[in-house]
């Protein structure tokens, strides 16, 4: 038997509580929510999206298991930010200070805490205005740096505390700044 479809009303508001129940008993399904509760549930990438999301993860990955200075976090890992809302980025790093301050608990769910970094990929049927949106709230609750990569049209729009967004056309690499001290994502595969 397939599994049933629910439709959701838009006024349709949950807690952080509830949010992690349905999130629980929905593993399968890809959700978020915004700081004023409301659900958003969203489809699978397609497979060419989810192989240069992939690609973009283990790239910081294995920066990361080189340098050691932080926790590497794919789309599948949510987020509790400071504004309320609970979000995935499509790849994410934290500080390991940052990290480490939190109890085991806070580990285990969505961690109470806003990514220093964060990677979202547009999918080919992403607009890109929400996907601003979400890059901006993620500057505003603590992120220092972000990168929105857009496939289809060969930009990556960087966003930094303080800065206006700068927009890079068809880069071949991005430098994790001073943040991700030598961190160099290679975009050659990604576009």
């Amino acid at each position: 038997m397939p599994n049933p479809t629910i439709a959701i009303p838009q006024t349709f508001k949950v807690t952080h509580e509830q949010f992690q129940q349905i999130a629980a008993v929905n593993r399968d399904l890809r959700l978020e929510k915004t700081a004023t509760g409301e659900l958003i549930v969203m489809p699978p990438t397609g497979s060419e999206t989810g192989k240069h999301n992939q690609d973009i993860s283990g790239q910081l990955w294995l920066w990361n298991r080189q340098t050691k200075l932080g926790v590497v976090f794919d789309s599948s890992s949510g987020f509790q930010l400071p504004n309320g809302a609970d979000r995935s980025p499509d790849a994410s790093w934290v500080k390991l200070e940052k990290w480490d301050a939190l109890t085991p608990t806070e580990k285990e769910g969505f961690a109470p805490i806003c990514p220093d970094f964060v990677v979202e990929l547009r999918s080919k049927s992403d607009n890109m205005e929400p996907l601003r949106e979400k890059m901006r709230e993620y500057i505003a609750n603590g992120a220092t740096l972000g990168w929105l990569v857009d496939r289809k049209n060969r930009k990556v729009e960087i966003y930094r505390q303080g800065r206006e967004v700068e927009i890079l056309d068809n880069p071949t690499s991005l430098s994790g700044e001073d943040l991700l001290p030598g961190f160099v994502l290679d975009l050659t595969d990604v576009w």
